[in-house]
């Protein structure tokens, strides 16, 4: 029994040594940092994490900065913009879009929340409200140009991430308005034609939308600053060699919006733009979104010794004569690898496609994107099933439905748990880049609820599949797992491989689809299947090793990916 509790432990001591040195980074130099909710000009919840620096008091007001993501993120993703304004002496609310994190919904909805946040911030009386700044990424650029839009004398200037002015959601920019911004616009942005009008993003510097914002009559000068900063009419352009998901996670697109601060509000502490320290951050919940892996891994494995779940246990244990199950081979082997890995890349921009056009957010299932990987879902689950005969045949075990719901829902109990006090000791969820596994709201539970049976199905008739193709007990261990990992993942390894490498040679993803604007989007949520279906792939092996069975995984992994995903998107209708 104790053996069994070895991967639950360091997966705790994981979670706590990455939780601690996020907190330490976030809080550094005595910033404190208060998750907030406060209400919207409609009535609505409105949600944000609010940072003070020291310096920041009703007697001493500090200049303060409106920080916000873009689309299915949360405010959380702009923690590397937050920690080094704070550190530079600014408050910073950094906001829930509406429809995201733990905002009220709907999505887009007032605004994006934008003017809820800016009024919310200059509410406070520790900030100097002459000098406020925006800050908004993609959809977030948006949401502050809405707040810009509607309040235009209550702030100083802004950058805009990897976002624009005009349509489709925002007013068209002037030589005048906004205010002194920033335009921090990747190379290899994939949004360069929705955001610009331009093919490829390297040419956003002669996109006539952008000429009428600078004031110009040719080509804009990546660097050079336009217009007057004493008059509100400052620009400058910045161009990374980064693509937009990139912008989060970048010390030099962090570095421009540090500078343009500097220079354009006041009461800031002086500190060189190349001196950050957020990735310390993201290191460390990353040690912790592993140790929380392995913390389930090691739950799973010590609740095996309960009375009540023992049955669960790996029959083939008890006897050595028990023969082992037939597990493809040879060209067998192969085909099933290449169909396993292939066909869920291959269906994945038409399924996307599908349910774009036929699943649209509603009452009943109100997140656009999971309704996406929903019918993605399903689609590769009935797939599955039609070509499940020709998967070696492996014998059925009675009687483990119910312990295996049960140890599912233990399971994910415990990690659920270590999340929950991770938040309430850190405040920080498990996360690295894009990739972020956060605490539901009651309305995400319910809408949790929703979607929770057709993801499971899907990882039930997948991993039986799996197992039954690849998994074979005496097998090497190392060789099991990468097997099934790479099986679940090598399909979009490659997608992602060719539509990055497409992006770097040319200048844009390709298109196998007639809408252009629906790929961009779709191939970013791509990047976040591969280690989703890896963690998958890793506790449907593990799980199965244990028991012999792969419903117990499934049955896990589908709570989790439900999880997972509808506490990290957006909810487009209302619920």
């Amino acid at each position: 029994m104790r053996k069994r509790w070895w991967l639950a432990i360091a997966g705790a001591i994981l979670i706590l040594a990455g939780g601690l040195l996020a907190y330490l980074t976030q809080t550094s130099g005595g910033i404190r940092i208060e998750d907030i909710r406060f209400k919207g000009a409609k009535g609505n919840t409105m949600s944000a994490l609010l940072y003070i620096p020291p310096n920041a008091t009703a007697q001493t007001p500090a200049p303060g900065i409106l920080a916000v993501h873009g689309y299915i993120n949360s405010r959380e993703t702009q923690d590397g913009f937050a920690i080094e304004f704070a550190r530079r002496g600014y408050v910073v609310l950094a906001l829930d879009q509406t429809g995201h994190g733990y905002s009220d919904g709907p999505a887009f909805a007032n605004g994006f929340g934008g003017l809820d946040g800016l009024t919310h911030l200059r509410s406070l009386d520790f900030v100097d409200k002459s000098n406020i700044g925006l800050e908004g990424h993609s959809m977030g650029g948006w949401t502050v140009l809405a707040a810009a839009a509607a309040m235009p004398n209550d702030y100083k200037s802004m950058v805009l991430e990897g976002s624009s002015t005009g349509k489709p959601f925002a007013a068209d920019g002037t030589p005048n308005w906004p205010r002194n911004v920033a335009l921090v616009f990747a190379q290899y942005e994939e949004f360069s034609n929705l955001m610009w009008g331009v093919e490829q993003a390297r040419d956003v510097t002669q996109s006539p939308k952008l000429w009428a914002m600078f004031g110009t009559q040719g080509p804009v000068e990546p660097g050079k600053v336009y217009g007057d900063i004493a008059q509100g009419t400052a620009r400058v352009l910045y161009t990374p060699a980064i693509t937009h998901p990139d912008e989060h996670i970048s010390h030099q697109a962090i570095g421009y919006s540090l500078d343009w601060f500097a220079k354009t509000l006041a009461g800031g502490a002086p500190r060189p733009a190349d001196d950050q320290i957020w990735f310390r951050k993201e290191i460390g919940t990353l040690i912790a979104l592993i140790g929380f892996v392995a913390l389930l891994l090691g739950a799973f494995d010590a609740l095996l010794e309960a009375p009540l779940l023992s049955q669960l246990r790996q029959p083939m244990a008890a006897s050595g004569s028990t023969p082992q199950p037939t597990v493809a081979t040879g060209g067998r082997w192969t085909a099933a690898f290449l169909l396993t890995a292939l066909i869920p890349a291959l269906t994945y921009y038409p399924a996307f496609a599908l349910a774009d056009t036929f699943v649209t957010p509603s009452a009943y299932l109100p997140q656009g994107i999971t309704n996406e990987i929903m019918v993605w879902a399903i689609i590769n689950g009935i797939i599955t099933v039609a070509l499940m005969s020709f998967a070696p045949k492996r014998a059925s075990r009675a009687g483990i439905i119910v312990p295996s719901i049960l140890i599912a829902l233990a399971t994910i109990i415990v990690g659920y748990a270590a999340l929950w006090l991770a938040d309430l000791a850190f405040k920080v969820d498990f996360r690295f880049w894009i990739v972020a596994l956060k605490l539901m709201s009651a309305k995400q539970f319910l809408i949790f609820l929703i979607y929770l049976i057709p993801f499971t199905a899907f990882f039930v008739v997948a991993l039986h599949v799996l197992h039954r193709n690849f998994s074979r007990q005496g097998a090497g261990r190392t060789a099991l797992y990468l097997t099934n990992i790479f099986a679940l993942t090598l399909g979009f390894i490659v997608l992602l491989v060719l539509q990055y490498g497409a992006l770097w040679l040319s200048g844009k993803l390709f298109n196998p689809l007639a809408d252009p604007g629906f790929v961009p989007l779709s191939t970013i949520v791509a990047i976040q299947f591969v280690p989703l279906l890896a963690i998958a792939a890793v506790i449907a092996t593990f799980t199965w090793r244990r028991t012999g069975s792969s419903l117990p995984g499934a049955l896990i992994c589908g709570i989790f990916i439900t999880w997972y995903v509808v506490a990290g998107t957006a909810t487009q209708a209302a619920f």
